[in-house]
């Protein structure tokens, strides 16, 4: 019985996904030679000359050299990924303002700013046309500093669900939105701008950079590896992501992770989500610096100018700012048990501010895990800062770009 021959559409997802292995391996381990690359991806040697030779032709390698395999026999030419043949655009959007990063495949930073966006609550459309107007700023400046480059996509880092291949935000709490198509509100605002606009969870996106700050790419053979790990951060709200093998899992509704509305007590104060006694009623930004007294410089010069000045008081040592992240800390912990009770998470990384001010929140953690301990240590998981600080979420949007790039290098036009 003959085999089947592909279709054409097969052939050609095929020779995609061949030459993401091929990129891939270059990317992780170039300059390497020819044969190298065949050797780690399987591949035979005609096949990856033949995917090396397009990967060429589209400027995302190049040779690099030669070398002579233990001194002898003809010299085998290196390849090595051009980091700068693309380049992607990362924007975060917080509670006052929308932070912009863009840099190429190498993670080399070609423009970088913040801008207030003073945009109205419940209404997405003036932010949408502010972050628009951010992302063609960035265009230029990539342009300009990048002529050659391909510009990839641009990556909207929001603060709420994302759900379903549309990247459709379900609801933006923080933001007063219900369920908002805001990747559609932003492409309207840029019709000249060539690149895919994709929208993504910040904590999903932080989560997964700083996972991989800490552990490198996911390995299943290296075995001291946690196979799973949660993300707690506070900054916009707070929220959360959920790593299994090194991937983000988003759940059914996009929601997975999210641990800001995971309700700690039933008769707590009242949440914007609907529930009562979230950890985001605890340790969100605004309860927070009402807690260390910081409520009406708050209100008067915004959330942003609040933290700046609690930070400055935790510093200073003041006993009002150090109890509010005392207590803070022990409901932290409080999350943290639940977390590591439903899913075994083997660490919990903190991020945002709760990775800034970990010192004030670790007794509050420690008390809070100290009785799981006494009866089954052998289940407590290990509590960590993030290492990116504020940076996480565009780091982990340009991530998340240079993985779409990775994956997909047919995306990237010929040189």
């Amino acid at each position: 019985m003959s085999t089947p021959v592909p279709a054409p559409a097969d052939t050609a997802a095929v020779r995609r996904h061949n030459l993401a292995r091929v990129l891939r391996h270059i990317a992780a381990h170039g300059p390497c030679a020819r044969t190298d690359a065949a050797a780690a991806t399987g591949l035979v040697n005609a096949s990856l000359t033949a995917l090396a030779g397009e990967l060429i032709e589209r400027g995302l390698v190049r040779e690099a050299g030669a070398v002579v395999s233990g001194g002898r026999g003809r010299p085998r030419r290196l390849l090595t990924l051009v980091p700068e043949r693309v380049a992607s655009i990362a924007v975060q959007i917080t509670l006052e303002r929308v932070e912009v990063m863009a840099a190429d495949l190498g993670g080399e930073v070609l423009h970088r700013a913040s801008v207030p966006h003073r945009a109205p609550y419940g209404d997405p459309e003036p932010l949408a046309a502010g972050v628009a107007r951010e992302i063609a700023v960035a265009e230029r400046a990539v342009r300009a500093s990048r002529p050659g480059a391909h510009l990839a996509r641009a990556v909207i880092a929001m603060a709420a669900p994302v759900v379903g291949p549309a990247q459709i935000v379900a609801a933006a709490i923080d933001f007063g939105w219900q369920r908002t198509d805001l990747g559609a509100l932003v492409r309207a605002h840029l019709p000249d701008f060539a690149a895919p606009v994709d929208i993504v969870n910040d904590a999903n996106v932080a989560a997964l950079a700083e996972y991989h700050a800490r552990h490198g790419a996911y390995d299943p053979g290296a075995g001291e590896l946690p196979e799973t790990v949660a993300y707690i951060k506070a900054d916009t709200g707070v929220g959360g992501g959920l790593l299994i093998g090194g991937r983000v899992h988003a759940g059914a509704h996009g929601s997975a992770g999210e641990i800001g509305h995971m309700p700690l007590a039933l008769d707590g104060p009242a949440c914007a989500c609907g529930a009562r006694g979230c950890l985001a009623v605890y340790v969100g930004p605004e309860p927070l610096t009402a807690a260390a007294g910081l409520a009406e410089l708050a209100a008067v010069h915004g959330v942003d100018a609040a933290l700046a000045e609690l930070d400055r008081l935790l510093l200073a040592e003041d006993p009002t700012a150090v109890a509010a992240l005392a207590a803070a800390g022990t409901t932290l912990g409080a999350a943290v048990l639940a977390v590591s009770g439903l899913t075994d998470a083997g660490e919990v990384i903190l991020g945002g501010y709760l990775a800034d001010w970990s010192t004030w929140l670790a007794p509050g953690i420690e008390t809070a895990l100290a009785g799981r301990r006494a009866v089954a240590p052998h289940l407590e998981p290990v509590v960590v800062p993030g290492v990116l600080g504020a940076d996480a979420t565009l780091k982990g949007a340009l991530q998340a770009a240079r993985e779409a790039t990775l994956d997909d290098p047919t995306s990237v036009p010929g040189v």
